[in-house]
């Protein structure tokens, strides 16, 4: 009995198994990619395109800091709009504060003690009367209040 050497079965062989296979390679590289750059264009910050945006390593999804030591959204508002507050003026940074609260709503229980906040650096930048002088209604009276607080 002859016994062939060149014997072909079809398992292994043909189109659709190669197809398969360059399919179960390349595709979850693909997926990894996509969904890598799609996380990274998500503003995470939910602030308006304009404003600077806070990337997935400041803050979770949630809003709720991350064990790395990120801050809350707030903290990073309220640092921001004290910078602003210093290099141009208290009516600047309440116009940012105002934005900030209207673009999002979740920052608004946040939004008197921020004011307050920038009131008093502001007596200390600009002394009480000049400081009084940038007073609005942004969060209620909370600016005069804290303007008032530092100055008595």
């Amino acid at each position: 009995m002859k016994h062939s050497t060149n014997r072909q079965t079809r398992r292994g062989r043909g189109p659709a198994r190669r197809i398969g296979r360059s399919l179960a390679f390349v595709l979850p590289v693909v997926l990894v990619f996509s969904g890598t750059l799609a996380v990274a264009r998500v503003n995470w910050s939910g602030a308006s395109p304009s404003s600077p945006v806070l990337t997935a390593a400041d803050t979770s999804a949630s809003g709720v800091p991350s064990r790395a030591g990120a801050r809350a959204p707030q903290h990073v508002l309220r640092d921001r709009l004290l910078v602003e507050l210093q290099e141009e003026n208290p009516g600047v940074a309440l116009t940012h504060l105002q934005q900030a609260v209207d673009d999002r709503p979740s920052l608004a229980k946040h939004c008197a003690s921020i004011a307050r906040t920038l009131g008093k650096a502001a007596v200390r930048v600009y002394g009480p009367t000049k400081a009084q002088s940038y007073a609005r209604p942004v969060c209620d009276t909370s600016f005069a209040t804290g303007v008032t607080t530092a100055a008595g």
